[in-house]
């Protein structure tokens, strides 16, 4: 099934607030609500939508530091190392990519000082990793 107009008004509509009511899609659209709430579903289905979530302020939870951190890895070990980093509780968000890492993760830490352990202690005596390069965010300007 291909996406059309109105299916990705409501991808957009709802990625602005996932808490947006089928009701208010509707009229936005001029539909009915059964019509959002039947495509909604399909979405979900055909996994284009594949979760709701909430967006949260890391400094608000007590985590005023958070960082990109870039890790590159021996080839051979490349996925278990990502895979690794995933079970790491500060660690909120890892990719795989190409370019000046292998590896890219958001890391949330209460300070400096957390931060550095964690890179240390953790990260750091995974085997297969070869350079980690810590980015501190000052501030997020967007965020989707």
């Amino acid at each position: 099934m291909m996406l059309d107009e109105k299916d990705l008004k409501i991808i957009e509509i709802l990625r602005r607030d996932a808490r947006t009511p089928f009701t208010e899609i509707a009229r936005k659209l001029h539909v009915s609500e059964a019509t959002v709430r039947k495509r909604v579903d399909a979405l979900e289905k055909m996994g284009v939508i594949k979760g709701y979530t909430i967006v949260v302020d890391p400094a608000k939870m007590g985590f005023s530091t958070v960082a990109l951190v870039g890790i590159n890895t021996n080839p051979d070990m490349f996925l278990s190392v990502a895979e690794k980093l995933t079970e790491f509780e500060e660690v909120r968000f890892v990719a795989t990519s190409t370019g000046d890492h292998m590896i890219m993760a958001e890391v949330w830490t209460k300070n400096g000082k957390e931060l550095s352990s964690l890179i240390s202690e953790k990260i750091g005596k995974l085997e297969g990793i070869t350079h980690i390069r810590p980015a501190i965010i000052l501030e997020k300007l967007k965020e989707v």
